[in-house]
């Protein structure tokens, strides 16, 4: 009976060809952190880290910082904040004077937009070297990415990208919808 359900198997398989093999595609590798300018000028990155604070509302170099566009859902805030989006492409402004940073990251923002891309990285750095004026990058990108449109909400990193030193920023889509 053996023989018979060999021959049975057999003639069942007789046309069956095997499934072509998938190759895995790899992750995307993430994009390699780069500093729009090589240094700024010495004198400028410590007078800017010794200005008064612009107000009170001053973030601290631990401070989480969040920002949604009016309309934008909360869920849509939540799944930034874990990482819900892949990071496309990433800027660092250590060692940028106030305007550098100001130009760099204006400039980063409109080639990403233009480019298509939707979830971005700004590392501003935690500022604990900014003096008593705190962290004058991070307070500076904090209040650049309000009023950049495109821009419909960033947060801080999870620990793993920068923390509360980088943020993840979410473009709006090319064809104008919100998430």
């Amino acid at each position: 009976m053996a023989d018979d359900d060999d021959e049975a198997f057999r003639d069942a398989m007789r046309d069956v060809r095997p499934l072509p093999r998938r190759v895995a595609r790899p992750s995307a590798p993430r994009p390699r952190a780069v500093a729009r300018f090589a240094r700024a000028e010495a004198s400028a990155v410590l007078r800017d880290s010794l200005a008064a604070p612009d107000d009170a509302s001053m973030l601290e170099s631990g401070d989480e910082v969040e920002f949604a566009r009016p309309g934008t859902s909360r869920d849509v805030v939540r799944r930034l904040r874990r990482g819900y989006w892949a990071v496309q492409a990433e800027i660092d402004l250590h060692g940028l004077s106030r305007q550098a940073a100001q130009d760099a990251l204006r400039e980063f923002v409109a080639g990403s937009v233009t480019m298509g891309l939707r979830c971005v990285r700004v590392i501003h750095g935690k500022g604990r070297r900014s003096g008593s004026g705190g962290p004058v990058i991070k307070r500076l990108v904090d209040h650049l990415l309000r009023r950049i449109e495109p821009v419909v909400a960033f947060v801080s990193a999870r620990p793993v990208d920068g923390g509360t030193g980088a943020v993840y920023v979410l473009l709006a889509r090319q064809t104008g919808r919100r998430p």
